[in-house]
């Protein structure tokens, strides 16, 4: 959790010497007269919070999708965007915000516009971007079925190709700066799971035995989160897996209609090796400040007591499509009458409301530890403790 907050502490100021360095090496396109640091009291969208790059699947994607025509993980039609501003289908996986929106709503800037959108001759370089994409895992095998995405290793060419746009508007220096300076927000692994290893017709569930699973899925992180360190990465922020055997789409494989545990067991044993990897390369990767943020608990804690967050339902999705193929909540269904009660909007992916809570908890216990005066050797979580992680192989990841 400390460790945590001095990502996202040191991610803000040093901004602030970003702005400068765009600013002298163009101050036709910086600007740094409103620059103001964030905080729980001060997160108007005045504010001039870090930049923020997002890499994910479709928990993170603002719209990425909506830019391949062939591609079937979709969400810009009804009934997703009803409760979003302007009830708009942007490409949200949900009825409303991300958790990533409601992050930028408080560090006090846009949301990241989704990197397909952007026109790379412009000033849009300069500002967030988000990569994620619907379909997307750490793995490039998986997700193949939707047929066009965005993988994990292709949205790291796509900021490669962002930085050397930003290079050619503000020169190598400035724009080095600026990365340095930036939040790098990743949410990958869920898929991986989900549409990969727990689908019988994919070939690493029948390959790889899942410590075997586990182990290609940290070491091909690790080259990836190396090749983002190359290009400038140093503040990085993992989402941890939320309790996957927990969500609608799994809860119905289940004998009783419960949380199917082996699932969740999975997600907790991927989390401790996921930290132990970012552990790893802060000690061995000058200036790295990566964090690990606890989702699984957080999440947990809507499903085991939604009643002290205002929720009603967390068993089942809001537009009871938890046995339907795709599990999405397509313009022929009905959408439950109170959907700020229920924590699922479709079989896989939180409400709005959910995701707002989602984002309060992360949020609160950043600033909590921030305000204790956490140090950078913390454990790099937020939110609650996770439970004791299942046991895997001693081998180095």
């Amino acid at each position: 959790m400390a460790a945590l907050a001095v990502v996202f502490a040191i991610a803000i100021l040093a901004h602030c010497s970003a702005v400068v360095a765009a600013a002298a090496a163009d101050p036709a396109t910086a600007d740094t007269r409103n620059f103001t640091i964030p905080s729980p009291r001060s997160t108007t969208t005045t504010n001039k919070g870090p930049v923020t790059y997002v890499f994910g699947d479709s928990m993170s994607d603002v719209g990425n999708n909506n830019y391949f025509p062939m591609s079937l993980a979709k969400s810009n039609y009804p009934w997703y965007g009803i409760d979003y501003p302007g009830r708009e289908a942007t490409g949200r996986f949900t009825n409303g915000k991300t958790i990533g929106d409601y992050m930028a709503d408080k560090f006090g800037v846009p949301s990241p516009p989704p990197f397909l959108s952007l026109s790379l001759a412009g000033k849009d370089v300069l500002g967030g971007v988000n990569f994620a994409s619907g379909g997307a895992g750490i793995l490039n095998e998986t997700g193949v079925y939707f047929v066009q995405y965005l993988s994990f290793d292709e949205q790291i060419t796509c900021f490669e190709t962002v930085k050397k746009a930003m290079i050619a508007k503000i020169g190598k220096e400035a724009a080095e700066a600026a990365v340095n300076a930036a939040l790098f927000q990743i949410g990958l692994g869920s898929n991986d799971y989900i549409n990969n290893f727990l689908q019988p017709f994919m070939a690493d569930g029948t390959t790889y035995t899942h410590d075997q699973f586990i182990r290609l899925l940290i070491t091909t992180l690790d080259r990836q989160l190396k090749r983002l360190y190359g290009l400038g990465a140093r503040k990085v922020v993992f989402n941890g897996l939320a309790p996957l055997g927990c969500i609608p789409s799994q809860r119905v494989r289940s004998t009783d209609g419960k949380c199917l545990g082996k699932v969740n067991a999975y997600a907790v044993q991927f989390n401790a090796a996921a930290k132990k990897l970012l552990d790893g390369m802060n000690a061995k990767l000058p200036g790295a400040q990566m964090a690990l943020a606890d989702c699984y608990s957080v999440v947990m804690e809507l499903i085991e007591h939604p009643d002290k967050h205002g929720f009603t339902t967390a068993h089942t999705s809001c537009c009871n499509v938890d046995t339907e193929v795709g599990g999405l909540c397509l313009p022929n269904t009905r959408p439950c009458r109170d959907r700020s009660t229920f924590v699922f909007w479709d079989a896989y992916h939180t409400s709005d409301a959910a995701n707002k809570v989602i984002a309060d908890r992360l949020w609160a216990g950043m600033m909590a530890s921030a305000g204790h005066g956490g140090g950078a050797s913390a454990p790099p979580s937020v939110g609650a403790s996770s439970p004791a992680p299942a046991p895997f192989p001693s081998e180095d990841y």
